[in-house]
């Protein structure tokens, strides 16, 4: 069995943000060689997310209305977190509702997806440099 390790950075200039990384992650795929396995996707960043859904616009802000809705940014006095001197209480809480990472099958060299699946990162605490771990295992 092959295995394949890369990090993939962001500068992510805005607090909260979905990037499409498909693209990167296919590049990562074909440099490993790997045909079948697996691939998993995930963010290093206790206030980030990696998720599989629709690349469409519309989708991405009703996430951005919904998200603040369940964990709203301000005040930031009403989150505990924030007592330690910082202000991204609810990015920690966003993270756990979208989720840490992805597995993808690996099928005859291709990530294997349904229709309109693609890979995002979400960032909820940004303005900074971030980065992705894409391990492939297979053959």
């Amino acid at each position: 069995m092959k295995s394949y390790r890369k990090e993939l950075w962001f500068n992510v200039r805005k607090r909260r943000e979905f990037i499409n990384i498909t693209p990167q992650v296919n590049t990562c795929l074909e440099e490993s060689g790997i045909r079948e396995g697996l691939v998993l996707v995930n963010a290093m960043h206790i206030t980030a997310s990696v998720f599989i859904n629709d690349d469409e616009s519309g989708l991405h802000q009703d996430y951005e209305e919904w998200l603040e809705k369940l964990a709203p940014h301000e005040p930031i006095s009403q989150y505990r977190h924030n007592n330690t001197g910082e202000d991204n209480g609810d990015a920690h809480l966003k993270r756990q509702v979208m989720g840490r990472e992805v597995v993808v099958a690996i099928t005859g060299g291709k990530l294997d997806f349904g229709p309109w699946e693609q890979i995002f990162y979400g960032e909820f605490d940004g303005r900074r440099r971030k980065r992705v771990l894409v391990k492939i295992m297979g053959e």
